[in-house]
């Protein structure tokens, strides 16, 4: 198999090819292989090489399963693999071997996804670029002076280069969406409770965070949240079930959305012009596709919106690091870590029950004033971020100022993604407009707790009637 043929096809569109016997499963991981070893020196997006797991695992995927026999990558972080290591591209994790597989790793390798190893996180996946000391910078393929973002980067970046045509993701501030827009990718996170953390996390960041893929096309990531949607017993949270299956939205058109659109954040700052723009042409776009669309400004300015991603991973990584260092019986030192999760893991030694608590309920409280929001519309229309770029760099993380950090993150670079992991509803960040240049601008569209499909049928429609440049593969 060539690998333009390869990269010519979504993952659906390779399982077909394999299942009609016009190329073998052997055949198309070693394509992908290839395509790794080929150009992964230079853009450095993966930590693990699983080749002989892959090789493996072939044996087991069968004809009938959606994704057999298509190469997949997992992020670094918050699952485990049987056999392989989950660094969270951190040296006191490097030997962190998995003794069995997460609950979502079962229901991959059941779907007939052929994992083949492990892609690349900012250190402990607390940053929205990939650029960990540990491992180097992940380099974007579309210009390899700037990040693919992240903390999903290494996955982003992974995908847009050819290595496979979908990749786990996990998203607890705009981990998915922010590496979609820069990369040019769909991505979509999941309500809360929709995908299963266990069995050995309760929930991520407080309910925050969550698993599900980076794409090249809408119905390949359809597809993997109906695999993914099936819950163990006992989940903490468990968001509304659907009527059907989230694939068979990609078919169904949506009809006479109402739609607001921001041109500010949810502090009232403007964004930027060339930014601005960009959304109001999108707001164009859907009303050419019979939605209607209005301006909305939506102020939360007096919610402390930051605080819940101040305090939450403080205490995470309070308790997770204590944890790791217990188990390997070592002493945390400052050097085990970069500055910046230096400082912000003592920042959760300062922290009461009583702070952490407050957290969870502002958060909580966020999520019903949104909810208002949703009462009166389907969707929310913004930029995904307010930059075109983020050049290598920008993101640094040899200092120890906590709320720098989080300012760069969140009011800077994406002032509208992580609001979305506190509300627990979906959201989606699809590549429908370019600047001037041809670069992606990655266009985000959120909605009310449980209606994925929603979005997933408006950003089927606009792929169909506008496609993006890596969406216009062979779907056959």
């Amino acid at each position: 198999m060539k690998k333009s043929e390869y990269s010519s096809y979504d993952g659906l569109g390779i399982a077909k090819l394999i299942r009609e016997k016009e190329v073998n499963v052997r055949e198309v991981l070693d394509t992908a292989i290839s395509i790794i070893e080929t150009y992964d020196e230079d853009i450095s997006a993966i930590t693990t090489k699983a080749y002989d797991h892959a090789i493996k695992a072939i044996e087991k995927s069968q004809p009938e399963n959606i994704f057999h026999g298509v190469p997949f990558l997992l992020k670094d972080l918050n699952v485990s693999c049987k056999g392989l290591p989950t660094t969270l591209s951190s040296k006191l994790f490097e030997n962190n071997i998995a003794k069995n597989d997460s609950y979502l790793i079962k229901l991959y390798k059941k779907a007939g996804l052929i994992i083949l190893g492990l892609t690349k996180t900012p250190e402990l996946a607390l940053s929205l670029t990939t650029e960990p000391k540990i491992f180097g910078p992940t380099k974007n393929p579309l210009k390899k002076s700037n990040s693919p973002g992240g903390s999903s980067g290494g996955s982003a970046a992974s995908i847009r280069q050819g290595y496979v045509p979908l990749a786990h993701a996990t998203d607890g501030g705009g981990s998915i969406r922010v590496p979609a827009a820069l990369c040019g990718l769909f991505g979509l996170k999941p309500s809360r409770g929709r995908v299963s953390s266990g069995p050995d996390l309760g929930e991520a960041l407080g309910g925050m965070a969550i698993s599900h893929c980076l794409s090249k096309s809408v119905r390949d990531s359809a597809a993997l949240l109906d695999i993914s949607s099936e819950l163990m017993p006992g989940e903490p949270y468990v968001s509304p079930k659907q009527n059907g299956k989230f694939l068979d939205s990609v078919q169904i058109e949506p009809k006479n959305l109402k739609i607001g659109f921001m041109t500010h954040d949810f502090e009232g700052n403007r964004l930027n012009s060339d930014i601005i723009q960009l959304t109001k042409n999108s707001a164009q776009l859907c009303e050419t596709l019979g939605h209607h669309v209005e301006e909305i400004n939506i102020d939360l300015s007096a919610q402390s919106i930051l605080e819940a991603w101040k305090i939450i991973p403080a205490i995470n990584l309070l308790n997770n690091l204590e944890n790791r260092a217990k188990m390997l019986g070592i002493n945390l030192k400052e050097s085990d870590l970069e500055p910046l999760n230096w400082a912000w893991m003592n920042e959760g030694r300062k922290y009461t029950a009583v702070d952490y608590l407050r957290a969870i309920n502002n958060m909580h409280k966020i999520g019903r004033i949104m909810a208002n929001y949703f009462e009166k519309y389907d969707l929310i229309l913004s930029p995904t971020v307010n930059i075109k770029e983020l050049p290598l760099g920008t993101v640094h993380t040899d200092h120890t100022d906590v709320n720098r950090h989080l300012n760069l993150l969140f009011r800077e670079i994406a002032p509208h993604t992580a609001i979305f992991n506190q509300t627990g509803g979906p959201a989606m960040s699809i590549p429908m407009q370019v600047f001037d240049d041809g670069t992606p601008a990655g266009m985000h569209f959120a909605a009310k707790i449980g209606d994925e499909s929603t979005l997933i049928s408006l950003a089927a429609q606009i792929e169909k009637y506008h496609p993006w440049d890596c969406s216009s593969l062979n779907h056959d």
